[in-house]
């Protein structure tokens, strides 16, 4: 009876055991990227770092109280998009709730747009990745990544940063052409398609800024001028009448393909150094990569003033700290923010 007994509990505790494995390896395999459905958006789920957390009241990278009942619960999303002069107008911007600008090849540049508590039905045009657009993104918890491709070099750096990756050659029918325009200034897609396609249970990221309604003490400051080349020489200008800045490139409005003016709420203006890599595109040009772990100088606009300080980012596991000469934190307004990655190079032109 004893040994009937003992046999009876052993096999119990082996199912158990098993039982157990499948389970946790089922859990496990559900959170990773491209494994279990997409998450339902306006209701308590894990953030970013599965705390389990409820849902943040204010969409966490403008600051702002969400359109709909509640903050999505997805992660951040990011899409490269160009900006040469044949690329524009672009699409899709203004739905964004930060957008990176950073130099590429040959003196032009691209943006890094990331979305979160807002979708866009419509993202043009969609280019490839670079080395800077990782470490700027591994600051977002781990969001997902649209891009039309890259070298192997970046794709392995990806990958290696644990980004969600929903490019246009692992997920083609995510992606369109658009007839009206000549390729390759014509790829486009959609948030919707893009969390579809990542099936991820991520949620929202860690806010990477502190915002304030309160603005800090600065300098009356109406335009920031920032020549990175002939090809994207910008001025950010302050309109009181809307509170926001607009963007103008060689003196003219930039504008999206809906006629509306690029505006933002805040301009984040970091010098960085900038270096060359051994990457080279179809021309043969160095493929630069912008430095973002560190320090280095920070002048930030909201409201008509400027601040400048410092930002530190000490690794790419940390999120980048604004700072005044104080050492206090700079807070943004409320609300959708440009950050310009500007080399040590080119002269910063406030007035």
């Amino acid at each position: 009876m004893a040994l009937m007994k003992r046999g009876w509990l052993v096999g119990t505790v082996t199912i158990l055991a098993v039982v157990a494995l499948v389970l946790g390896a089922i859990l496990y395999l559900g959170g990773r990227a491209g494994i279990g459905p997409l998450a339902d958006t306006g209701h308590d789920g894990a953030n970013g770092h599965g705390g389990g957390t409820i849902l943040p009241k204010v969409c966490p990278l403008t600051g702002l109280k969400p359109s709909g009942d509640a903050v999505p619960n997805r992660p951040a999303l990011a899409v490269k998009v160009e900006n040469l002069p044949a690329a524009r107008p672009q699409t899709g911007l203004s739905w964004a709730d930060i957008v990176y600008e950073e130099p590429v090849e040959a003196g032009i540049t691209r943006f890094i747009v990331i979305y979160q508590c807002q979708n866009a039905s419509r993202i043009e045009p969609v280019r490839s990745a670079r080395f800077t657009d990782v470490d700027v993104l591994t600051q977002f918890s781990q969001p997902v990544f649209g891009f039309a491709g890259g070298v192997p070099a970046v794709l392995s750096r990806i990958h290696a940063a644990h980004l969600l990756d929903v490019n246009f050659e692992r997920a083609p029918k995510t992606y369109h052409r658009d007839p009206a325009r000549q390729q390759p200034h014509n790829l486009y897609t959609s948030t919707p398609e893009l969390y579809a396609a990542a099936r991820t249970e991520e949620g929202p990221p860690v806010p990477v800024f502190v915002y304030s309604p309160h603005a800090p003490q600065g300098k009356t400051v109406n335009q920031m001028h920032i020549r990175f080349s002939t090809y994207t020489d910008l001025t950010w200008t302050w309109v009181p009448s809307k509170k926001v800045y607009e963007r103008y490139d060689t003196g003219q409005p930039q504008v999206l393909s809906d006629g509306t003016p690029i505006t933002t709420t805040n301009v984040v203006v970091q010098v960085v150094k900038v270096t060359l890599t051994g990457v080279t595109d179809v021309n043969g040009v160095h493929s630069p990569e912008a430095t973002v772990v560190g320090s280095g100088r920070v002048y930030i606009l909201r409201g008509g003033k400027m601040v400048t300080g410092t930002w530190r980012r000490p690794s790419l596991a940390d999120s980048t700290i604004y700072t005044d000469s104080s050492g206090h934190r700079i807070a943004l307004a409320p609300g959708t923010t440009w950050v310009e990655l500007v080399p040590t190079t080119i002269p910063i032109e406030p007035s």
